[in-house]
């Protein structure tokens, strides 16, 4: 795994436009520890910097703001965090405030995620690494980038071998929960997946503060500038929002600032459909580019205000851009509106979206548009065995005049009613000798893909067995009636692995199997979850696994840009 340490001055570069998933704010808290006898893990999700609490003593000795464990340990300490919102995790704030002498050395963190939020205990096997052991100094913080993880809700910090922590920080995306699109709800919402991608200025409270939820505590987490002396000045904020969507209302929250709220406001909107370089402060498109959705309006202390937009009728926007005169400090906004679940024609590769009415999760359509990512169409052929040939083998007969049959081993059984057809596909398997794993036959009951409009659909998820391959081979129609049209079909989507041990989307092909082929992927090769396309279909599966549910057996993948698939 690829892990780089971030200098502390550059924090903002790589970590401002993440989510803090862990914040308290956010709902993280402390599932179970190894040990506290100097100093409660709480600590660690506290908002507030550590402050030194030097020549503080309490029962067991000095006292520190932060988690500290007894001496000793001839293993590690550990804490299990459940995370605020589940998210994909992208680097963290390991901080070792006051903690000199008695600072935990090294550090390595795990993550899990539990759809039924099951808090895991600490030797729960489903636990992953996503920060290998690594130095820690004392009294600092330590800043780690590690490439994007698939969705989690739980970490695990190991310090070794015991000392003290003063605040944890795990940032990434948040993976979003939507209504439907005829339910009005607020699209900049931290936990719809909004994002504030950059401000003017935050002084005295963080951008980040005004998507929260609830109304806060205080003035310290809100948003709030420093004091302005020039005239005409103004401070803004650009937030992301969770989805593409169609704005009704906004609310501007000044909860708990009194004599520093902004004397106005006023906000624009814009559609991003990738043609923006959201690298600041340079790139920031000009206010021509944006749209006035709420001309400059007062605003008042310590209230919640209440605006309809204007200029959004049948429009769709991707970000907001709120700015404040001269300067000041707001609690958060909220922007009100309905997601647009058909993005509109654009360009040839979002007509693609529109003119086959697909849906793309919103999830996707904010990562490739805050990516700059194109929409990718790819067209599904015809499953033959020379094209399969580079990810694995096709299992089927053939006629005597086809080619394919002339390099094959093809030889009369059965007293001359039969031709065999031999090793069309070898089993292989590299699993660690001690690991238990067995080769077996399963059986796959599929039903039919049903998110296909006019020939298209959306490829959203690659998984990959790396330790084995895996046939399957079509048995009939799902209840086990046989195989009723044999011109039944599904869909074998393939990519090769990429030097970031991620798919190579450079490489992914797209194949229609008829329900007489049957196919065998190599080990390692990153593929589609079975699909069947016409009708409910049983295929046999083959292949060796240990049957635990570990990344071992299987690592499935969430696909963070949009691939458009063309059936027909």
């Amino acid at each position: 795994m690829a892990v780089e340490r971030i200098a502390l001055e550059d924090f903002n570069q790589h970590f401002s436009s993440y989510t803090e998933l862990s914040s308290v704010a956010l709902g993280g808290r402390i599932v179970n520890v190894s040990d506290e006898f100097f100093a409660e893990a709480f600590h660690l999700l506290l908002v507030e910097p550590a402050p030194s609490m030097k020549g503080q003593f309490g029962p067991n000795g000095a006292l520190f703001s932060g988690w500290e464990t007894r001496r000793h340990n001839p293993t590690y300490d550990w804490c299990v965090i459940q995370l605020g919102t589940t998210g994909n995790l992208c680097g963290f704030d390991v901080d070792t405030a006051n903690f000199n002498g008695n600072e935990a050395p090294e550090v390595s963190i795990y993550a899990l995620h539990d759809p039924e939020l099951k808090d895991p205990a600490h030797d729960d096997p489903r636990w992953t690494e996503v920060l290998p052991r690594s130095n820690l100094g004392p009294s600092s913080r330590h800043l780690f980038k590690i490439p994007a993880t698939t969705s989690y809700n739980y970490v695990k910090i190991h310090m070794y071998p015991d000392g003290g922590i003063a605040r944890f920080r795990a940032y990434g995306e948040v993976s979003p929960v939507h209504p439907s699109s005829d339910v009005a709800f607020d699209l900049a919402h931290v936990f719809a997946g909004g994002r504030v991608l950059a401000v003017s200025d935050q002084h005295f409270g963080v951008g980040s503060n005004l998507i929260l939820p609830g109304r806060g505590k205080n003035m310290g987490d809100g948003w709030e500038t420093k004091r302005s002396r020039t005239k005409g000045h103004n401070d803004w904020v650009i937030i992301q929002l969770g989805a593409p969507g169609r704005l009704e209302q906004v609310e501007i929250d000044t909860n708990h600032f009194l004599g520093n709220f902004p004397e106005s406001c006023e906000i624009h909107a814009i559609r991003d459909v990738g043609d923006i370089n959201w690298s600041f402060p340079s790139s920031i498109p000009d206010n021509s580019q944006w749209t006035v959705i709420l001309p400059r309006t007062k605003l008042s202390a310590h209230k919640q205000h209440y605006f309809e937009l204007e200029n959004t009728e049948d429009k769709i926007f991707t970000h907001i851009k709120v700015t404040i005169h001269p300067d000041g400090g707001m609690k958060r906004v909220r922007v009100i509106g309905r997601k647009a679940e058909h993005v509109e024609e654009d360009r040839v590769t979002t007509d693609l979206l529109t003119t086959n009415k697909t849906r793309v999760s919103a999830r996707s359509m904010s990562r490739a548009s805050t990516r700059s990512s194109n929409i990718t169409s790819i067209t599904a052929e015809p499953l033959t065995a020379e094209a399969f040939q580079p990810f694995g083998r096709v299992i089927q007969a053939y006629n005597p005049s086809s080619s394919a049959s002339s390099s094959l081993k093809v030889t009369p059984a059965n007293g001359g009613t039969a031709s065999k057809f031999h090793k069309l596909s070898l089993l292989s398997s590299s699993y660690p000798q001690t690991s238990g794993a067995t080769t077996g036959i399963s059986v796959y009951r599929c039903q039919p893909l049903e998110d296909v409009v006019d020939g298209v659909t959306v490829l959203r998820t690659l998984e990959r067995h790396s330790c084995t391959s895996q046939a399957f081979i079509p048995m009939g129609a799902g209840g086990g009636e046989g195989i009723e049209d044999p011109a039944s079909r599904y869909l074998v989507v393939v990519a090769h692995n990429g030097a970031d041990d991620k798919p190579d989307m450079q490489t992914v092909k797209a194949f229609i199997a008829t329900a007489a082929q049957g196919i065998s992927y190599d080990a390692g090769i990153w593929h589609q979850p079975m699909t069947v396309l016409d009708k409910p279909l049983d295929l046999a599966c083959v292949e060796t696994q240990i049957g635990d549910g570990s990344k071992l057996d299987c690592e499935i993948l969430d696909l963070e840009s949009i691939y458009i698939l063309k059936l027909e």
